[in-house]
């Protein structure tokens, strides 16, 4: 089916079709990269009863993140390849004209998911490129009307999901580097910590004559909120994963107003930290935290090195590294969401399939030492990660590496009442040395069979006569 070439037209309100302009944009070339690990500071409303975090959100440990859209056709990255100039911006968007979607099948994901041992996942409903995956009445580009696949790639998403009790997550950019009306004015005062280098200066961000339009920043507001809440609206999800919060102030996005829009329509929804000041849980990116952010929080990470689909990208992350991550992630009281990229037809690579699958086979087989549990020892207790139980009265030794004839244990002053392999139920001999008045002595875990190793990570379940107690001391002086 041909597609004619898209002309980007000015939103004034729902509907109505934005001005004729040429997709060819002034581009930049710059060396700045997007921010990889960053957690922008999270709070509700200034005043106002906070509203609990949702509890599924800290007992789900696992979400898929699903960057998808044109960027597939030619493999390039996500937004960033015209924003720096990788590939032109004409280039760019004539990957339009060759997305079809023609395997997208949202019910083998949401299986996929499912047997991945997830309990939500996050789709790019519109990343910083504008081309929305719905039939949007805000503006000109989507997948409905501009592209050979003819179909809004949300709602059945959001069906396939919810039919296997998994809960819906939207990516969503505040950004919009192909709205005529973006460009219009420039953050007063970038945050160093989270922005890009040339925040100020790239004229996909800001004016390039540098004279600022407050009435085209109002009628992108107008857009940026008629869209949110659109998706609020019509597909009610559990959680909202904003991006692109960098580039304008909490004042110019208006988030305050976005946030009560999707509040309005679901008072149960859960931001992601980058809706500035209304974030319920931080979201660092590509590397675990040495440590761990206040309060709930998710680590995004990739199964190979891209977001989105890279033709060129076959670093997939073996399924024993995919779970060290998970453990870790877990170990310290977050979330992993695992980020794949289908291709622009739909389907998703066998080598991403392959590592949803080993990871969900060992989330299966430790679920007792997974779910229904925080995180674990603080480092230095155990070698590893670890996860206790609700009721604090089992402790999970995560072992990384094959254990050699003992596991050490420092710190615990409870007595153990019974050391498991988990999965096999194998029973561990254990002792402890001798403390020292307040100080416990070490305790030594003897080192299960080659028969009850785990294949990727092993783990041990430790059940005590009272809830957990540490000691966290130096010792005697």
């Amino acid at each position: 089916m041909a597609v004619h070439p898209v002309r980007l037209r000015r939103c004034t309100q729902a509907g109505t079709q934005w001005p004729s302009v040429s997709t060819t944009h002034p581009a930049t070339r710059s060396t700045t990269v997007p921010p990889s690990l960053r957690s922008s500071p999270v709070k509700r409303t200034e005043g106002a009863d906070p509203m609990p975090m949702q509890p599924w959100f800290r007992e789900a440990k696992l979400g898929i993140f699903v960057h998808y859209g044109i960027y597939a056709v030619d493999g390039v990255e996500e937004s960033w390849s015209f924003y720096r100039g990788d590939v032109s911006h004409e280039r760019y968007m004539a990957q339009l004209e060759r997305f079809t979607a023609a395997a997208y099948d949202p019910e083998a994901w949401a299986d996929l998911f499912s047997r991945a041992g997830a309990d939500y996942a996050v789709l790019t409903t519109r990343h910083h490129d504008g081309v929305a995956l719905w039939d949007t009445a805000y503006g000109g580009l989507n997948t409905v009307q501009h592209t050979p696949a003819r179909r809004d790639l949300v709602s059945g998403y959001a069906k396939a999901l919810r039919s296997r009790g998994l809960k819906v997550g939207f990516y969503y950019s505040l950004s919009n580097w192909n709205h005529p009306d973006y460009a219009s004015v420039a953050h007063p005062d970038p945050d160093p910590a989270i922005a890009v280098e040339d925040t100020l200066t790239n004229p996909y961000v800001v004016p390039a004559d540098g004279e600022q339009n407050p009435d085209a920043w109002q009628r992108y507001r107008h857009y940026l909120h008629g869209q949110v809440t659109e998706l609020a609206r019509e597909f009610r999800p559990d959680l909202f994963w904003f991006d692109g919060e960098w580039e304008r102030s909490e004042e110019q996005w208006g988030v305050d107003e976005i946030a009560d829009r999707i509040l309005a329509e679901n008072a149960h929804t859960v931001f992601n930290g980058r809706l500035l000041g209304r974030g319920d849980y931080a979201t660092p990116e590509q590397g675990i935290p040495v440590s761990a952010p206040d309060g709930p929080w998710e680590l995004a990470l990739t199964v190979n090195d891209s977001w989105g689909f890279r033709h060129s990208d076959q670093h997939f992350k073996s399924v024993t590294k995919l779970v060290r991550y998970f453990g870790e992630v877990i170990g310290m009281g977050g979330n992993l969401l695992l980020n794949v990229g289908p291709r622009e037809d739909g389907s998703l690579p066998a080598e991403a399939i392959t590592r949803l699958e080993g990871l969900g086979s060992w989330i299966t087989k430790h679920d007792v030492a997974v779910h229904g549990t925080d995180a674990g020892l603080p480092p230095g207790h155990h070698y590893g990660p670890s996860t206790v139980s609700a009721d604090r009265l089992t402790l999970y030794l995560f072992c990384l590496d094959v254990p050699r004839e003992v596991i050490s244990l420092r710190g615990l002053m409870n007595r153990i009442e019974r050391v498991t392999v988990v999965g096999s139920g194998t029973e561990l001999g254990h002792r402890t040395d001798p403390g020292l008045g307040a100080v416990p002595g070490q305790t030594w875990i003897d080192a299960p069979a080659d028969a009850d190793i785990d294949e990727h990570v092993t783990v041990l379940a430790v059940e005590l006569d009272s809830p957990l107690a540490l000691y966290s001391g130096r010792g005697r002086n």
